[in-house]
């Protein structure tokens, strides 16, 4: 068995092990991690060697933090990731470049019909009719998308949203907010299977699927990184927030918007960030500054697209790919059946 994780903003760590009844035996730790004193390494491994197969990651970091001298060094990995990679061995998780991923490119979308593919694409990676894909998106209208659980009253100013233009949609993920103006914002997809994030906790998988984009993000002059749970942020602020959402079929969408350019006042207007008290079947979102990307780098958003697209590319391999004909009457079905109803929008008041 073999599992590999690359810590978010740190390094690999590759850990191989064989199966003999239920336990762990054979274990080797390598990576490009740094490591002090030389013999942390055999302590690590002497703690995970013997390990019931059923462990859970808390009880295999605990066991190497407990084996290690209490002089270790450890510069880009720590016990928690070592956890990680033994779990991702055990599961038999595979890594991205094990993958074919297919590219769909920017095309102009309602907000609905994105929400709509979304949910589609999703489905079918999840049954096997799609590869892992990565998609990027092109809006056409000025939008606020909510999470899936949140109160519309509670984050949305409908009628100041209606003054302006702006539409209103719930989106299958949960998170916060998103306020929408085409050519002011960066959105991106990744739909893959499940076995991609296996063996990591729900925390440590929104890091996993974006240190691609951070390493984007660090090209163009951006001192990027996460901030837990689903945060991208800068010195200068907060540049963009992920969600996630994971189907029974063996699928996970993992989308993330970030900022461009944005216009503060008109997001300050028709979102109702702190206005209303939390009501008792939703979430409110707390006050967060967001830090556009173009103040940033100094590049045009298609220049920034087209880095992260490569970054993406010359890390883990990606072919350019088309919607079917099948996914887009499926989109428009649901885009009419669900997302443009009442019913979705309002399913949390």
């Amino acid at each position: 068995m073999k599992g590999e994780y690359k810590v978010p903003g740190g390094k690999l760590i590759v850990v191989e092990a064989d199966d003999r009844d239920g336990v762990l035996v054979n274990v080797a730790i390598s990576g490009d991690f740094f490591l002090e004193p030389d013999d942390s390494l055999e302590a690590m491994t002497g703690a995970i060697e013997g390990l019931p197969i059923s462990a859970d990651a808390t009880e295999i970091a605990r066991r190497v933090r407990v084996a290690l001298p209490e002089n270790v060094v450890m510069l880009g990995v720590h016990p928690e990731a070592v956890a990680t990679a033994v779990r991702r061995a055990i599961a038999q998780a595979r890594s991205f470049s094990e993958y074919d991923w297919e590219y769909l490119a920017p095309a102009p979308l309602s907000a609905a019909e994105h929400m709509a593919l979304d949910q589609v694409l999703t489905e079918e990676v999840g049954a096997g009719r799609r590869g892992p894909t990565l998609r990027f998106w092109e809006w056409n209208e000025k939008a606020v998308i909510i999470g899936s659980f949140q109160s519309l009253r509670n984050e949305v100013d409908s009628d100041e949203a209606a003054a302006r233009g702006v539409r209103v949609l719930r989106r299958v993920s949960g998170g916060g907010a998103m306020f929408i103006e085409p050519g002011n914002t960066i959105t991106y997809s990744i739909y893959a299977p499940a076995e991609l994030v296996q063996g990591m906790s729900f925390a440590d998988s929104y890091a996993f699927l974006d240190d691609w984009t951070l390493q984007a993000l660090h090209s163009i002059g951006i001192a990027a990184e996460y901030k837990p749970l689903n945060d991208i942020a800068s010195p200068q602020g907060k540049i963009g927030g992920a969600a996630q959402k994971r189907l029974g079929n063996g699928a996970v969408l993992h989308h993330v918007t970030m900022a461009y350019d944005i216009d503060a006042d008109a997001m300050l207007q028709v979102l109702r960030i702190g206005r209303e008290k939390l009501s008792d079947k939703g979430v409110t979102s707390a006050v967060k500054r967001v830090d556009p990307i173009k103040s940033q780098s100094g590049l045009s958003r298609t220049e920034v697209i087209d880095t992260m697209v490569g970054t993406f590319r010359e890390l883990h391999g990606l072919r350019d790919g088309t919607i079917s004909d099948a996914e887009r009457i499926r989109v428009a079905t649901l885009v009419e059946e669900k997302f443009l109803t009442d019913e979705w929008l309002r399913r949390v008041p």
